[in-house]
């Protein structure tokens, strides 16, 4: 079997495991892994730039909450359908990432770990600012009349987890279709040694830029249908929480691979939830076995697979 057979039937069997688990799965672990999977698809949009361009951002948060209330805002305010408010979220992540990059991309290593850091600061503090559309902390419910896209009641939890199965799938494609184009090698080139990429003719600048442009269209896209699908749009969404999360998410699941995001989400959210069944301390549990793993799967789960076992994985 050649690689790219391999590449589309291991990838095409996670899709069908995933949809086979809309019928047999129970209610709890059914809405979970509606959860994970737009999680997911917001994690493979930081992968873009983490785990293939190598650029460490703290600010992701800011795409993520502009997908979800530029989605979230023109359903609550403008009185948009759902179609036009998610198209207006993908929008809203995108060219809030491209201004991002624009400013960011200047500096570099520390420096632009902290710009970013700074920027999605910034956008949590707006939005408490603006509670009186926003409402802040407390954040508000899209309505579920708002809630249906193309005829289809995304309230309903079937509906939901299909509609979570679609988002995912069409990220992972579009990443592992990217990856695997010139442009990916391109990004892996710069994280690798940018000065060289650049002495070969790239603009470096350019192709960065447009890889955050895109991270932001996925991740604002993530936000977006998170806040459709689960009918709710909160200030804690764009915190500083959710720009370390899909940081460990991808750590955990293996930077530069396209499973690994997944990966990474299905195995933190499980692990946060089993251990708070132990004790109310769970957060110790799980940093014990996070560093663990860190100490004995340096490259992430999907990582030392791809070192151990599969080398062609994307």
């Amino acid at each position: 079997m050649s690689v790219g057979a391999r590449i589309i039937a291991l990838h095409g069997g996670v899709l069908l495991l995933l949809l086979l688990g809309h019928f047999v799965l129970p209610a709890y672990h059914h809405g979970n892994l509606a959860r994970i999977m737009v999680l997911a698809s917001y994690a493979m949009g930081y992968n873009i730039i983490f785990g293939y361009a190598g650029l460490l951002s703290l600010g992701h948060a800011l795409l993520f909450g502009a997908g979800m209330y530029g989605m979230a805002l023109s359903v609550q305010h403008l009185g948009l359908g759902a179609a036009p408010a998610l198209l207006l979220g993908v929008v809203a992540g995108a060219a809030v990432a491209a201004g991002l990059a624009a400013l960011a991309l200047r500096t570099a290593g520390v420096a632009f770990m902290i710009v970013t850091l700074m920027f999605a600061q910034a956008g949590y503090l707006t939005v408490l600012y603006f509670g009186e559309w926003t409402r802040g902390d407390e954040g508000f419910v899209i309505a579920r009349g708002a809630r249906v896209l193309w005829g289809i009641d995304l309230s309903d939890e079937a509906n939901r987890y299909l509609a979570a199965l679609v988002v995912f799938a069409v990220v992972m494609g579009l990443c592992l279709a990217l990856v695997r184009a010139p442009f990916g090698r391109t990004l892996i080139a710069i994280r690798e040694n940018e000065a060289r990429t650049r002495m070969l003719g790239y603009d470096t600048f350019r192709i960065k830029l447009l890889a955050m442009t895109v991270s932001g269209a996925i991740s604002g896209t993530a936000g977006a249908a998170y806040g459709l699908l689960f009918g709710y749009a909160g200030a804690s969404f764009a915190g500083v929480e959710y720009s370390i999360l899909p940081l460990l998410w991808v750590l955990l699941g293996g930077a530069g691979t396209v499973l690994g995001p997944f990966i990474g989400t299905l195995f933190m959210f499980y692990l946060i939830d089993l251990s708070s069944d132990i004790t109310n301390a769970y957060m110790l549990i799980a940093g014990v076995v996070l560093v663990l793993l860190t100490l004995f799967a340096p490259q992430g789960i999907m990582g030392e697979v791809r070192r151990r076992l599969w080398g062609w994985l994307p």
